[in-house]
């Protein structure tokens, strides 16, 4: 209010009429603003926090912390009516009032009433233009599972994680933890597929085995290690997760979100050694943790079929930013810069996969980086870009800055159509460290449609050089 009314001497002072001025004044003091009227890119509701553990049949009152990015500006907001829970009833979230951040931020809501059973508590959220589900484990009287540990005072990504396995550990029994935790070797580490069939051809525990309250610490495992970024990381991780339902609906149970995995190849710590691996079909991820920080974020191997999909209202196209930023870098070369990246072979998978660890071609093939425009080189960047966000933001961006110093001695390359529209169609990236492919396969559900696979490895990282 006192800013208003010193603005008219200042329009004098500037020639400009005290009109104008008063009427910007007046917007100036109206910053408190809708959620529909503030815009995020994305609503994390899988690293949500919750303030206490909520127990069947008793009053709870706590909060939940759920991150979002993309925030559009410093703006205020007003709180939201309440969201009734679903699943198990008697809850209500209601958004608090707060200001919103340019970029990340986090949403707090308060959460109350009385649980009607055990199970989880399910809330839609909508802020911003973006929606979720946000899950609050609801446990069993006398549980022994309903502690909940805060790790959002850890100092570092390692300690994040390793403190969000350890919250995850604690909820397990004693034979749970004996398959879940494995020791840290070569043997362990190459063990996973994109393939069907849970924990058959992989390590760990299926997460159709967990209680909600298990999978609810799973998965916080899991959002604390993968990226922030809409579309990648942990929100690539829970679309491609749930494709698997969608397969499912048209092909029966041979497919399933609860066939995917969770596993600790050695002790979590926040300073040694271990490995974290999760995934199922058409996901893995293995990153290994080493003195504090990530030492290792490859093999990564990520796929989708359908490549799209429908629920409700939202659609989802979990590999898409892959497959426009690959077509974006082929189409920026020229007839010439084509003929060269051309690859003879026809590929119907991509060549690194799962039991393909160190078979990296002794010569590079394709198109060199290093006779590239400024503008292309930008390009080949950013069709690696979207692979490095998959892992934690601060890892992400120190592997691209690596990869960028290192375009010079990278080269491309590509097999049959340019456009990535066709089964076999190709393309690859292949440095002194980076090493990504991207295929497009004959949809095996979906047979009138295709389906995408990809591979992100590192000729020298890969496992920690295990």
């Amino acid at each position: 209010m006192t800013t208003c009314f010193t603005w008219p001497r200042l329009v004098t002072l500037l020639g400009i009429t005290a009109t104008l001025m008063l009427g910007a004044c007046k917007s100036d003091t109206s910053s408190t603003v809708t959620p529909t009227t503030a815009t995020v890119t994305g609503i994390t509701c899988g690293a949500t926090t919750f303030s206490t553990t909520a127990v069947s049949g008793a009053a709870y009152t706590g909060t939940a912390t759920v991150p979002y990015t993309g925030g559009s500006g410093v703006v205020a907001y007003a709180a939201q009516t309440a969201i009734a829970s679903t699943g198990v009833t008697g809850l209500s979230a209601t958004l608090q009032a707060g200001t919103l951040a340019s970029g990340a931020g986090n949403l707090i809501y308060s959460i109350s009433g009385t649980p009607s059973a055990s199970g989880t508590a399910i809330f839609a959220l909508t802020f911003g233009g973006q929606s979720c589900s946000l899950s609050l484990p609801v446990s069993a009287p006398g549980s022994t599972t309903t502690t909940t540990t805060d790790c959002s005072t850890a100092t570092t990504r390692a300690a994040k994680v390793a403190c969000a396995a350890d919250a995850f550990l604690a909820t397990l029994t004693t034979a749970q933890k004996a398959t879940v935790q494995l020791a840290l070797t070569k043997a362990n580490a190459i063990k996973w597929s994109n393939l069907p069939g849970g924990v058959t051809i992989r390590n760990g525990l299926e997460f159709s085995t967990l209680t909600a309250v298990q999978l609810a610490a799973a998965k916080a495992v899991i959002a604390a290690a993968a990226g922030t970024t809409a579309n990648e990381g942990y929100d690539e991780f829970l679309q491609i997760n749930a494709a698997d339902d969608v397969l499912a609906t048209k092909a029966g149970s041979g497919y399933s979100s609860g066939k995917y995995i969770i596993a600790f190849l050695g002790t979590p710590s926040a300073t040694g050694t271990w490995m974290l691996q999760f995934g199922g079909h058409h996901y893995a991820q293995n990153i290994t943790y080493n003195a504090g920080a990530v030492a290792s974020s490859t093999p990564s191997h990520q796929g989708v079929e359908p490549k799209t999909w429908t629920t409700g209202t939202t659609t989802y196209a979990p590999l898409n930013t892959e497959h426009d930023a690959m077509i974006a870098m082929l189409a920026s070369l020229s007839s010439a810069q084509l003929a060269a990246a051309k690859l003879s072979t026809t590929f119907s998978d991509v060549l690194l996969g799962p039991n393909k660890d160190g078979q990296f071609p002794a010569t590079k093939l394709g198109l060199a980086v290093s006779t590239l425009t400024a503008a292309q080189k930008l390009l080949v960047l950013a069709a690696i870009k979207p692979w490095t966000q998959d892992v934690d933001d601060a890892t992400g961006t120190a592997m691209l800055a690596i990869y960028e110093k290192e375009l010079d001695a990278t080269y491309i390359a590509y097999s049959g159509n340019a456009a990535l529209t066709s089964n076999a169609d190709y393309v690859r990236i292949d440095g002194p460290s980076v090493w990504v492919e991207f295929v497009c396969q004959s949809g095996v559900v979906y047979q009138n449609e295709i389906h995408y696979h990809t591979v992100y490895r590192d000729h020298t990282r890969d496992y920690n050089g295990l």
